[in-house]
């Protein structure tokens, strides 16, 4: 994990201009061995194409998993990603970042997680950030998307910088995180490593676990590929490298969406947001500190879900089941 300072400067100046220019089309793509080792599961990981392709798989005995060698403090992190087909209730594929190997009680991290479903009905993407471990406040978004995830490859990827957290999928911010006083520590602010998974969420990805995985349509096989880590790689041991405050100059230039991004931006999240937990009156009497409540996200959610979203009671005669930990979840 030795630079050179010089690499440490081009690193960053490139870190720089990707930001600027808002695109992230021509960082360097890595194959597996270049930027990752396998976590867990054995022969339930496969490497393909020039070992540039990842295959994630999940039966009955065991999910898999990958992890990026270096710790990164802040930069773009990247992935094209197939979701299995067919009947995936149950099944979870996560897309994140990570200390939680290192830091036991107050972990960071940054997620993407995917949620099968039932036949018939899509996958819904979950986005979700914690801070010095602040796992007791979930700051879960849930969308639909535009596209079937099982059907090709689709780019999903996390810009973090010292002030915001951007997710993207297909290049289309999906979220913004800004860092702000009332949220406190709670902002991911430790080097963190990158995760890739596969497993079974029986107990809660499927409307709160009414639908299980079903091992009679295994192996299930997430495909990745695209692999970017573009950021400042750190020593665990000093993670307060000097060579990773270049990145601070980012923040010039990285604190803001374009107003064309932001266009696309909203109306992604008008069409397909279906969860917030900043609108989730069931959980959180009071929004945590740092939401900022937009009328619009609140009237729509409102409709879409109105005991959630708007304080309503629950009819018995239907049966809605919730999670109190992970939000809503409808299959």
């Amino acid at each position: 994990m030795v630079f050179s300072h010089l690499g440490s400067l081009l690193l960053a100046l490139s870190f720089l201009a990707v930001v600027a220019s808002g695109s992230h089309r021509n960082l360097p793509i890595l194959s597996f061995d270049e930027g990752y080792t396998q976590l867990f599961g054995d022969d339930n990981l496969a490497i393909h194409r020039d070992g540039k392709t990842v295959h994630l798989s999940l039966n009955e005995r065991t999910g898999s998993g990958f992890v990026s060698h270096d710790l990164y403090l802040h930069g773009f992190f990247s992935a094209s990603i197939k979701l299995p087909a067919d009947y995936t209730a149950g099944v979870v594929v996560a897309f994140y970042m990570s200390n939680g190997d290192i830091f036991e009680k107050n972990h960071d991290e940054i997620d993407f997680e995917f949620l099968g479903n039932i036949r018939g009905k899509e996958w819904r993407i979950q986005t979700n950030v914690y801070g010095n471990g602040s796992t007791s406040v979930g700051r879960e978004e849930r969308y639909n998307l535009w596209f079937d995830p099982s059907d090709d490859f689709h780019q999903y990827s996390i810009l973090w910088t010292n002030s915001q957290i951007i997710f993207y999928v297909d290049n289309v911010p999906i979220r913004e995180v800004k860092r702000t006083p009332p949220m406190g520590g709670d902002f991911p602010s430790k080097p963190m490593s990158l995760y890739a998974t596969i497993w079974d969420g029986s107990d809660w990805a499927t409307n709160g676990g009414k639908y299980r995985v079903n091992y009679k349509y295994a192996p299930y096989v997430a495909e990745f590929s695209d692999l970017i880590l573009h950021g400042c790689a750190v020593d665990p041991i000093e993670p307060s490298s000097k060579r990773c405050e270049n990145a601070k100059s980012l923040e010039a230039i990285s604190s803001g969406i374009s107003p064309l991004q932001r266009a696309k931006m909203d109306n992604f999240r008008r069409k397909h947001m279906t969860y917030s937990y900043c609108y989730d009156q069931i959980r959180y009497k009071v929004p945590p500190p740092e939401c900022l409540i937009v009328p619009q996200e609140a009237e729509r959610l409102k409709r879409f879900d109105p005991v959630t979203f708007g304080g309503g009671r629950r009819h018995h005669g239907k049966r809605h089941h919730r999670s109190t930990q992970s939000g809503t979840d409808s299959a």
